[in-house]
């Protein structure tokens, strides 16, 4: 069985997969004071819980954006299970050419992502049907430029992945499967911290639906600002990235409050709350397997990258 471990600046999510299957998804808080073996021991502890035969792990692989636990968690696979995990990092293959300006910056987890989103859209290059309101690649005027929507031709479809982490992240893949680039936004939770420190007379609530758009009281009200207003800032942004890329792209969410976020959006088509752990297991495979696709990850630049 293979241990994926996608470090991110809040949490860290374990999985454990047995082929394709992720049989277990674990999360931990990223605590940077914790050591190697404190990791270990709350790691076996949890897998115990789930009654996972810990003597079956026997592969590992590890997507970080926090290089102060990047070693931490090296460590962590080599104490508790006895075996050295693949980082992604330098000379990892991907199979996914990166056409940012400066490679070295994308964070891990983004290009982790776009590898699992465009194995995912390979599959479902359109959508089943075509929702009131949204624009797919079936649609008349949703390409410009780009090649005729509607054949169900992959290689005329890319795909933007909205990630809800620390950051909110869109990232673009084009439809030859290459990592464009895309936008980073502040995350759910540091806008409504900030919001919530600098207001004297709000006070925390908790991120939920509101029962109504318009609030008639500061907990609904906030409620909706949130709820909504990064619901509009998604279809926004979809909106703009579709216009100026040209071609067909179908829209999946990952993240913790995707599944919140996702429903109120004209846009998002699909939630995968293990995008991350898919691709963290489609990189090792292609690596396992000495597979000579045409790129490989960058190095991470030093102090980290954004989630």
């Amino acid at each position: 069985m293979l241990l994926a471990i996608d470090v991110g600046n809040t949490n860290i999510s374990f999985g454990v997969l047995e082929g394709e299957a992720l049989r277990h998804h674990l999360r931990c808080e990223s605590a940077r004071a914790r050591t190697a073996d404190e990791y270990a021991v709350l790691v076996r502890q949890m897998l115990d819980l789930r009654r996972v035969d810990v003597d079956r792990i026997d592969s590992a692989v590890i997507a970080s954006v926090v290089p102060t636990l990047t070693d931490t968690m090296v460590g962590l696979v080599e104490r508790a299970f006895g075996i050295e995990p693949l980082v992604v990092g330098p000379g990892i293959k991907t199979g996914m050419s990166i056409l940012y300006e400066n490679p070295r910056e994308v964070g891990a987890d983004r290009i982790v992502n776009a590898v699992a989103a465009h194995e995912w859209m390979k599959r479902h290059p359109e959508p089943p049907h075509a929702a009131p309101g949204r624009e797919h690649a079936s649609e008349p005027g949703a390409t410009r430029g780009g090649a005729e929507p509607g054949r169900g031709d992959s290689a005329a479809t890319g795909v933007i992945v909205v990630d809800f982490g620390t950051a909110t992240t869109f990232d673009c893949v084009t439809p030859k499967g290459e990592y464009l680039g895309g936008v980073i936004a502040p995350g759910i939770q540091i806008s409504a911290e900030a919001l919530f420190s600098r207001a004297a007379r709000l006070s925390r609530v908790e991120i939920a639906l509101p029962p109504r758009v318009v609030g008639r009281n500061p907990v609904h009200s906030m409620q909706s600002g949130i709820v909504y207003g990064y619901a509009g800032l998604v279809d926004g942004l979809v909106g703009r990235l579709r216009r100026e890329l040209g071609y067909p792209c179908r829209v999946i969410a990952t993240g913790g409050l995707a599944r919140l976020i996702a429903p109120q959006t004209e846009t998002i088509e699909v939630v995968d709350d293990d995008l991350t752990l898919t691709g963290l297991r489609l990189i090792y495979e292609r690596n396992a397997e000495r597979n000579s696709g045409p790129a490989t990850l960058p190095p991470a630049p030093r102090g980290g990258s954004q989630d």
